[in-house]
């Protein structure tokens, strides 16, 4: 991770010729029993490239990100990663999962341990590095985003912002060519909230394929290269950020924007009593 440069990268990779697609998915399909929540999805992802997916609840977004590093089996479709097919039946699945970095909503990080030991567990347990060579990734990623005097201290010791930075940081340390997050924001008090999307918008400028799965519009606008609005299981458009956040095309994606953007303006819309914003 260490070898991308500064925040110029991704402006200088736009004028090399463009690579394959680093994230491929074709004709996705998935149902839960009658629930069709996935109806057939086309996406690219390319490499280097910031992919911000927005949409309502319900939409199907943290279920097409879970489909990519098959936490959820595709009903239908293929999915590739760096060229590799993860819905062959003859894939090596945690060869390629290596691969892939995921950030959820929740830390997920074991409490008994130390930071740097919820970092240096898996790269042991997976990638086969030894006590020091984990501590040593351990330690770079923890300065990466920003906790480095947090080494010795326990989850609970720590703030919500500062656990998922602790997660992020354990993504980092198994070498991904790929960040996925999903809503990794949507679990902090809102005072927390900057110190994550500032670590993340750190990752965008070093040129980290990133899929997000966000409600935070100022990190899509700002970050993304492209945004996907998705609902009802389907991508209703997609496009750079100034498009589809600053002039959408479609119905579907100016309602969603206007109830997320402006709550108390949808509350109106809708019939319901204005917020009293009286003290």
């Amino acid at each position: 991770m260490s070898e991308h440069g500064g925040s110029g990268l991704r402006k200088e990779t736009t004028a090399d010729p463009a690579p394959g697609p680093e994230i491929l998915v074709e004709q996705l399909h998935k149902s839960f029993g009658d629930n069709h929540v996935l109806r057939g999805i086309d996406l690219e992802i390319r490499q280097g490239e910031v992919v911000c997916v927005i949409g309502p609840s319900g939409s199907g977004k943290s279920t097409l990100l879970r489909c990519v590093n098959l936490l959820e089996q595709p009903s239908g479709g293929r999915v590739f990663v760096g060229g590799s097919e993860l819905t062959h039946p003859d894939v090596d699945i945690d060869a390629v999962r290596r691969r892939i970095g995921m950030v959820f909503q929740q830390f997920n990080l074991f409490p008994h341990l130390s930071v740097t030991e919820n970092l240096a567990l898996p790269q042991r347990r997976v990638l086969g590095r030894d006590k020091a060579a984990a501590g040593r990734v351990a330690a770079e990623n923890l300065e990466r985003v920003g906790l480095a005097d947090k080494a010795k201290a326990f989850p609970a010791s720590l703030s919500g912002g500062q656990q998922q930075r602790v997660a992020i940081a354990r993504a980092l340390a198994m070498g991904p060519e790929v960040m996925l997050f999903d809503e990794p924001t949507s679990a902090l008090d809102p005072e927390l909230v900057g110190d994550v999307l500032a670590v993340m918008r750190m990752l965008a400028d070093e040129g980290m394929t990133m899929m997000v799965v966000t409600h935070e519009m100022s990190f899509a606008r700002e970050v993304a290269d492209r945004v996907v609005f998705m609902d009802d299981g389907v991508i209703v458009e997609e496009g750079p950020p100034a498009e589809v956040i600053g002039n959408p095309r479609h119905e579907r994606t100016r309602h969603f924007l206007a109830r997320v953007l402006d709550p108390a303006a949808a509350q109106v819309e809708e019939g319901m009593p204005p917020v009293d914003k009286r003290p």
